[in-house]
């Protein structure tokens, strides 16, 4: 049986509002997260007559946004190397 990493609980302030969160990560990782959520909400808060869910849910769509387009440029590199090896392989031939 694999051993599980412990759970670790941490207090983290987000939008001038603590949660205790239970996390797999370690709690710098899980700290840098809670950071960058706080930041986005700011960030989108700023704007006036922002409720804090509607900051909260800009934030998301912004760290969505974010994500999406990062996987979509790993995806173009991951296929742009897949064809550079397919081609030297067949060059082998």
């Amino acid at each position: 049986m694999s051993e599980e990493a412990p759970r670790t609980s941490i207090r983290v302030e987000i939008a001038g509002e603590w949660y205790t969160l239970r996390a797999d990560a370690d709690e710098e990782y899980t700290r840098r997260c809670a950071a960058l959520v706080d930041e986005r909400m700011s960030a989108v808060s700023e704007q006036a007559g922002v409720t804090a869910k509607n900051a909260a849910i800009l934030a998301a769509l912004s760290l969505s946004d974010e994500l999406l387009r990062q996987q979509s440029r790993v995806e173009d590199r991951l296929r742009a190397l897949t064809a550079r090896i397919e081609a030297e392989l067949e060059g082998l031939d």
